[in-house]
Order: structure tokens, then sequence, then C-alpha cells
């Protein structure tokens, strides 16, 4: 299943914020179930409310959870790049703070909306590492389409602290 296209703007152009980031590539297709599908959309929504007045690059993340609740988050740019947070510890942030530390994710969507490659960063993958279950599907767009691929090819070697 595809993310449907939106309808062209009286100007004949499509409306590109709504378009997602990239085409789902066959491998995507026949991975991606509807609930992933609908995700994906959801992130596409979102980022269309990040705050990047500074690299202009507009990024949403759309979490479900194992309670079945889906969280979505953008990104939010500070003049202090470092400061910055990716959409997908701005989901995951309020998603701690709605249902505490318990919560677990059962899959995750990221989104752009400047066509460009935007798998999450080294940092979200460390942060999502806490909390996500190590064969929950992401999906990214990639090169020459959206990607998917299980949370512990992202990020197979994470972090560790075993507390006794």
């Amino acid at each position: 299943m595809t993310p449907s296209n939106p309808p062209p703007t009286a100007d004949g152009a499509a409306n590109r914020a709504k378009q997602p980031s990239a085409p789902l590539t066959k491998q995507a297709q026949t991975s991606l179930d509807e609930s992933l599908t609908a995700l994906y959309q959801q992130a596409i929504r979102v980022a269309e409310q990040a705050y990047a007045p500074y690299s202009g690059f507009r990024v949403g993340a759309a979490l479900l959870l194992t309670n079945g609740e889906v969280i979505t988050g953008t990104n939010v740019e500070n003049v202090s790049y470092g400061l910055t947070i990716c959409a997908e510890r701005s989901a995951l942030v309020q998603a701690v703070s709605r249902f505490g530390p318990e919560i677990r994710i059962e899959a995750v969507a990221v989104a752009n909306l400047n066509n460009a490659p935007s798998p999450p960063c080294g940092a979200c993958r460390q942060v999502l590492a806490e909390f996500i279950l190590p064969d929950a599907p992401v999906i990214f767009p990639a090169e020459g389409g959206v990607r998917f691929m299980h949370f512990n090819e992202l990020l197979p070697m994470g972090f560790e602290m075993k507390l006794k």
C-alpha cells in the first residue's frame, strides 16, 4: 500500500508539504502493512508543525506504542544548533510524559518535507533504544524511497548499562 498523493492545488501544483518525503520502494511496499503506512502518514502531517527557521529541514516522527497509542513529534530548532531537538526525541519525551517510563515502542515512522534521506540520527537511535522493542520496524526516507529496517539493525551495538 502506498501513501496517497494530495490533489493538485488551484495553480495545478501538488501540495508538496503534504507529500511523502520519498516514494515507497517495492520492497518497502511489501513490508509495510496498513498500520505502518498510516503511521508514516502521521509523521508526514506532523512535520508541517516543525520549527525549523535556520535549516528549513522539517521532520516529523510517529511512534506506535505497545498500548496502541500513537504519539507524534517534530523537530524544534534553536539558534544554538546543539540545543535543537529531533522529531524522534520530541515524540519520545511526549510519550514518557503522557504514559510514564514503562512505555514501549512497537514501531517508528520518520518523514520530512524536504524530499531528502533522513534516518534517525545516532542520538535519537540511542535514546529510542531505552524504550523500543528490538525488532520494532522503523521506516524513514532513504535514497530511492522509504526504507524499512528493524531497530536492532539501525543500532546493533547501542550503549547499555546493566544496573544491579
